[in-house]
């Protein structure tokens, strides 16, 4: 029996096991990063594109980081002769939404833009749902017989208000999501938008009344003086944006003589010696202010712009300044002014007061 129970042990431990272990199949780490980072695309912004520089500015104030904004007409262009460029082709082509001031300032660019860009992209203008035909301006850049008027709307503070509302509404309803966003970037906008129509009427009842009045180079201040209570005198510049004659040159001379304007304002957009000659002959001052232009270095996109001077608050600013010391105004008025970009580095790198009282 121990020899049989012997023999049995023996046998086993020769007798392979048929019973094979399970394999268990670790998955490659890299392949399940690779994996999820498919899975997990980065979404690509909304395109915003809009026209001159003031209306990108104000813009992008309210977009902030939610949508990519982008201006198709360079700062110290002449917006009213500006062509596209082939470029422009291509970025209209992939806009989720067109902005542009309206009131024909931008042709050229609306026509390209319809030809180009998506079925379902809107270009909204916003001059024209900011005021009605009958409250068009035509003058001495822009006379009735032309069929373009006054373009220049955001000049004025009050319809750069309105231009702010508008652009909030539209990107609304771009991103829906983006709502509760845009309107605390519209609320806080609005607020320095407020202060900056404020100080102009302080400013403005500074002058003395009999220097309210404004011969510019090109007609850009119709809808301001409309609001402020000024009176534009003329403009050097003719409607075809060229020169004008020695005649011409001659009226507006015996004019400013006659009106006693201390000073007349000119442009850095359209440098001229007319301008000159004009102030040189009637013994006035003579000083360049801006329509679409920001004042020193920088970007209009707000999320791009690290100088708090250089923004559309920045530019109405800079000209008080300069037609209150040169019409008898105290310039001064407007340091309380905050002209800073509410969203993007220029908000960043200025100190809060709570921070300045402590120091």
């Amino acid at each position: 029996m121990k020899k049989l129970l012997s023999f049995m042990a023996f046998a086993l431990v020769l007798v392979p096991l048929s019973i094979q272990p399970t394999a268990i199949a670790i998955p490659d780490i890299n392949s399940v990063i690779l994996a999820q980072a498919a899975e997990v695309k980065p979404q690509k912004k909304l395109l915003v594109v809009t026209s001159v520089a003031p209306i990108t500015n104000i813009v992008s104030n309210i977009a902030g980081d939610r949508v990519e904004i982008q201006g198709v007409i360079p700062e110290g262009t002449d917006s009213h002769t500006f062509e596209p460029r082939p470029s422009d082709s291509a970025l209209l082509s992939r806009a989720d939404l067109i902005i542009v001031n309206g009131l024909k300032l931008e042709s050229p660019t609306e026509k390209l833009a319809n030809s180009v860009k998506p079925k379902d992209t809107k270009i909204y203008e916003l001059g024209n749902n900011t005021i009605t035909e009958k409250q068009w301006l035509y003058d001495f850049s822009f006379p009735k017989s032309g069929g373009k008027p006054n373009p220049h709307l955001w000049v004025n503070p009050k319809y750069a208000e309105a231009y702010a509302k508008l652009a909030t509404q539209q990107l609304i309803a771009l991103d829906p999501k983006g709502k509760p966003y845009y309107e605390a970037n519209l609320k806080n906008y609005l607020k320095r938008l407020d202060n900056l129509d404020k100080v102009t009427r302080s400013v403005v009842a500074s002058i003395p009344a009999k220097n309210r009045k404004l011969l510019t180079y090109h007609d850009s201040w119709a809808y301001w003086a409309r609001e402020y209570g000024f009176e534009v005198i003329g403009a050097i510049q003719p409607s075809d944006f060229a020169e004008p004659s020695a005649k011409e040159v001659a009226r507006l001379i015996d004019q400013v003589r006659k009106v006693g304007v201390p000073a007349i304002f000119g442009s850095e957009v359209y440098p001229s010696k007319v301008e000159e000659q004009i102030s040189r002959e009637a013994k006035v001052k003579t000083a360049n202010t801006a329509d679409d232009e920001l004042p020193g270095e920088g970007s209009a996109l707000a999320l791009e712009n690290k100088n708090p001077q250089h923004t559309y608050i920045g530019m109405m600013a800079n000209n008080l300044r300069i037609i209150a010391s040169n019409l008898g105004g105290n310039p001064k008025l407007v340091d309380s002014l905050d002209p800073s970009n509410v969203v993007g580095p220029s908000v960043a790198s200025k100190p809060s007061r709570e921070t300045s009282k402590k120091e």
